[in-house]
């Protein structure tokens, strides 16, 4: 969990042996690790030193970025919730971001994100870590506040009652609101434990939230945030010496109490027999199965086998479960893994959320039969050496930037006691034979230890069957706080003249946008190549200039259709093969849409990027759109909207943008009914028409030289012939529909409703694009945006409030988006509308408005930093017809807008009384004081759409209407 929503995953390391603590700095690195092909992965160097604290402190200097990335871990976590208080160090993680002796509340926010960078945290089983990147000159004041978070933080009754009233809305969001919310946050732990914590969920529960009090708060900083249960970890652009100094100044004062810190000894047995559960709830709109084991410490010797076991099993469209769940039978919609690397044994789960027409046992003898398979039978050398080198791309990956370096020793540190880990994996994998793996897989993947879930609708429980109820078990073991209150000091925010301020900011580090050069083939295929040297990685995209919006009328998933089949086989190859091939050069690839237009990208390592892009011209040229691969893409896509049924985040967004574009193509909206009526003839003519190098980008950027890019596109691509027909008329996109609308969607038994404003918005090429990047920045871009202000850090009525601006080919939407409580919707409503009013009503505060234009730049400069970025942002601006320099101007442009500008626009384009509304949720909990406030307003009375009734193939949003 954390404190704003952040996708990742562990990343998996081999530990050696512990490290013994070192007094003096002193140069660590392992030797270069080799991987497939010959590509040396260069080591972590760093530097280790220990403070008479007990700190531990490790540098990574590196001056070819701009950034600089700070993160402090703290060996506590979810396991060390007290007794009858889980979700507590998930609460406390949001508290660390408030107010300290010397910093008022949102402080930390103020000195990271509104310098041009971020900040965040998350809570794990074993740590939370809190890391930030911030541009390099302002390192000191970082640490400077990190310093001031663990040594004198301020824990007030206003600050608890508001995070704690946060942390009940992400409970809401992620569990309550979502229809597997509860089978994977909260189940699969619960079934796993019968004493240890860990089987405790770490989002926790309402009561057990409602049951928390400061006091417990305070004692539970007392007993764990302390220098001595904490390691710093530093990667980026700064001198080591300055480090040093200033960790000497700010982290060295604070003292280590003179008590010892309560670590969990519990051990969990292992099971004996099978267990066996099935749930039934509402809103679940496909069934789902999961199958766990007990899994070895992340520290185990087994690791690097099972985390190729875990790659073979899943990871990508050739992996095993992939094929037989999805591919071949059709009986799965999604499947995927989950790994827990633990300082203790966790579990291994393998889950599939089921097609329509299909059950749970017809998937779990699917899982079943390839976990006998892997027990039975060595892997082949093909699939293993496949796995081998997506491993060691996604860790060459996760390098290129400071803050990946950053999170991957770190993690090596806390979780395998080791900091060399981290580079010994890499190796350590390279060293796994098909034998491992299957001798793994037989110590891991044992029936008498093995949990089942079945979960499915509670429509579907059968007569006279009586589910499960799952809870945490009441036999766990969890450490209590034992530290009094009358022990602790409680430390209160200074008075103005007595604060120490943050240290001054050095001169800033600036890099420029690497030089771009660009060629047009003889076919008409515009070719961009950006060399950008560092890690030996490229990103490629082929972009079609013809997206969702050029969708016919009630084929509304045509385009997305046909460009995720370019990917599922081609003339020589069929979907498995040609998923194999991409998957065994390591390379990641992806085919989508946007709304102008569709791609295939396809990032991997320098030295087959070659390799790659044959297999992109080759994908893109010719792809077989084989019947099945169509049907079984089809129904895809149906089950896809089959569970964005029950979700009210999902169901306002769809609302929204009918609401808000009426009969214009950029309103075009999946539906079963579209998606259904697509055929192969319609793909295929789809691809004929748009899919031509006349109507082609494609953008190389990384560790190549213009050169190469260019020989490569040629050789590639250069043989695509441009057909004979003209260009495709451009979609119509220029309407809006016109009276504004405040739309219901009723989803009885949700946990939350989601919220969302629309207004029309403006094209790219406006000359008020970057006043209104600013205003849209303003009201709801990032965490000290006023939309999230006001709703999430005031008064705690949603996990997150954001706005974005979709400024496309042709004019496009601003819309901010919402997800609460159901009885606090219509307060939601009010305070959006509050906020988009003020857009006009004033000039925005001098430290706002500079505080957006640092953010806006800081993204900007994060993107190009590295190679899928800066492919990206290259892409984005020759999509949109604009010049290449337009990147050389960025920031000058945002610089260059004043707050009368954004005045300006927020008069003219954020008028809320012309904004459509959607709320989605229970509308039992909502709807009469809606219609009462919508009366009040002047607005005409809202239209109620039931959930199951909604339909975006329509204006009305209404079948047959």
């Amino acid at each position: 969990m954390t404190k704003l929503a952040r996708l990742a995953t562990s990343a998996a390391l081999i530990a050696l042996i512990g490290g013994a603590s070192i007094a003096a700095a002193q140069p660590m690195a392992a030797p270069p690790a080799e991987a497939s092909a010959g590509v040396s992965v260069a080591p972590l160097g760093y530097t280790m030193r220990t403070l008479p604290n007990g700190l531990t402190v490790y540098s990574m200097p590196d001056d070819s970025g701009t950034n600089v990335s700070v993160q402090v871990w703290y060996k506590v976590g979810s396991r060390d919730d007290p007794p009858g208080r889980s979700g507590f160090a998930h609460l406390f993680e949001h508290i660390m971001f408030k107010s300290t002796r010397n910093m008022p509340t949102e402080t930390f926010d103020r000195l990271t994100e509104d310098v041009g960078g971020f900040n965040n945290a998350s809570t794990a089983n074993d740590y939370t870590d809190y890391y930030s990147e911030v541009p390099a000159n302002h390192l000191e004041r970082i640490l400077w506040a990190e310093a001031e978070r663990m040594g004198s933080l301020v824990i007030d009754q206003a600050t608890f009652d508001s995070e704690r009233d946060v942390v009940k809305e992400e409970l809401r969001q992620r569990v309550l609101a979502s229809p597997y919310g509860p089978l994977f946050y909260l189940h699969l732990s619960q079934t796993a434990y019968a004493v240890h914590p860990y089987g405790r969920p770490g989002i926790g529960s309402i009561a057990d939230l409602d049951a928390a009090t400061v006091d417990d708060v305070r004692a539970f900083h007392a007993t764990y945030y302390r220098p001595d249960n904490a390691v710093v970890v530093v990667a980026g652009n700064f001198d080591p010496a300055d480090l040093d100094r200033w960790v000497d100044a700010y982290f060295a004062p604070i003292a280590r109490p003179n008590r010892p810190i309560p670590r969990v000894e519990t051990v969990e047995p292992l099971a004996t027999a099978p267990r066996d559960f099935r749930v039934f709830r509402a809103n679940v709109p496909l069934p789902a199965v999961t199958v766990s084991y007990p899994q070895p410490p992340a520290a185990s010797a087994d690791t690097p086998a099972l985390l190729l076991l875990d790659a073979i099993m899943s990871q990508g469209e050739s992996s095993r479960l992939y094929q037989s769940l999805v591919q071949r039978s059709g009986t799965a919609a999604e499947i995927f893994t989950n790994a827990e690397y633990y300082q203790q044994p966790g579990q291994y789960t393998l889950a599939a959320i089921v097609s329509e027409g299909k059950t749970t046992e017809e998937a779990l003898a699917l899982i079943e039969a390839e976990i006998a398979a892997l027990r039975d039978r060595p892997v082949t050398a093909a699939e293993l050496d496949e796995a081998k080198n997506e491993l060691v791309t996604a860790r060459i990956r996760a390098r290129e930037s400071a803050s990946g370096r950053a999170s991957e020793l770190a993690e090596a540190i806390v979780q395998y006691g080791d900091a060399g880990a981290a580079d010994a994996q890499i190796a350590a994998i390279q060293r796994v034979t098909p034998a491992d793996i299957q001798r793994v897989a037989r110590s891991l993947l044992v029936d008498a230890r093995r949990i089942t879930i079945h979960y499915r609708n509670a429509d579907d429980r059968p007569e006279g069957i009586t589910g499960d109820t799952i809870v945490d078990a009441p036999t766990i073991r969890a450490n209590p706080l034992t530290i009094a209150a009358s022990d602790i000091a409680v430390t209160t925010l200074a008075p103005p003249e007595a604060r120490i301020a943050p240290p001054t900011a050095g001169p800033p580090v600036v890099t420029p946008v690497p030089p771009r050069t660009e060629q047009r083939l003889a076919n008409g295929l515009r070719v961009i190549v950006v060399p950008s040297r560092g890690l030996p990685l490229v990103s490629a995209g082929l972009h079609i200039r013809s997206g969702d919006a050029s969708d016919p009328a009630m084929r509304s998933g045509l385009a997305e259709l046909t460009a995720e089949l370019t990917i599922k086989g081609t003339a020589g190859r069929d979907a498995t093969a040609t998923a194999a091939a991409f998957e065994s050069l390591g390379a990641q690839v992806s085919a989508n849409t946007g709304a102008d237009s569709s791609y295939i990208v396809v990032d991997g390592r320098s030295d087959r990027i070659d390799a790659a892009l044959a297999l992109v011209a080759e994908a893109a040229r010719a792809p077989a759109l084989a019947p099945e691969e169509v049907d079984r893409a089809r129904q895809q896509a149906l089950d896809g909207i089959e569970i964005a049924k029950s979700e009210p985040g999902t169901l306002a967004s769809i609302a929204i943008a009918r609401a808000v574009y009426g009969t214009s193509a950029y309103g075009n909206i999946q539906t079963a009914d579209s998606v259904g009526a697509v055929t192969r003839d319609d793909i295929a003519a789809f691809h004929a028409r748009h899919w031509r190098p006349d109507n082609a980008l494609l953008v190389i950027a990384g560790d190549i030289s213009e050169a190469d890019g260019m020989a490569m596109a040629q050789r590639h691509f250069g043989g695509w012939a441009k057909p004979a027909a003209p260009l495709p008329a451009p979609p119509a996109t220029t309407s809006f529909a016109t009276a504004p609308r405040t739309i219901i969607v009723d989803l009885p038994g949700t946990g939350q409703a989601a919220v969302n404003f629309g207004l029309p918005g403006i094209a790219r090429s406006d000359p008020d694009y970057f006043p209104m990047l600013l205003a849209n920045d303003i009201l709801g871009g990032g965490y000290s945006a006023r939309l999230n202000m006001e709703i999430r850090i005031r008064r705690g009525l949603s996990y997150g409030a954001g706005s974005g601006l979709s400024a496309r080919r042709m004019p496009g939407a601003i819309i901010a988006s919402v997800q609460t409580r159901n009885d606090a919707a219509v307060e939601v409503v009010g305070l959006v509308s509050s906020a988009f009013a003020a857009m006009g009503s004033g000039l925005p505060t001098p430290a706002e408005f500079a505080a957006r234009q640092a953010a806006l730049i800081g993204d900007f400069g994060r993107d190009v930093g590295s190679v899928g970025g800066l492919a990206g942002r290259v892409s984005g601006v020759a999509l949109l017809d604009l010049p290449l320099s337009a990147l050389d101007s960025f920031t000058a442009n945002v610089m260059a807008v004043t707050p009368a500008d954004v005045a300006r626009v927020g008069a003219a384009r954020f008028n809320p009384a012309a904004a459509d509304i959607v709320v989605a949720g229970d509308a039992a909990s909502f709807a009469a004081p809606l219609v009462a406030a919508m009366t009040a307003a002047g607005r005409p009375a809202p239209e109620r759409i039931a959930a199951e009734a909604l339909d975006g193939d329509s204006e009305a949003l209404v079948a047959g209407e």
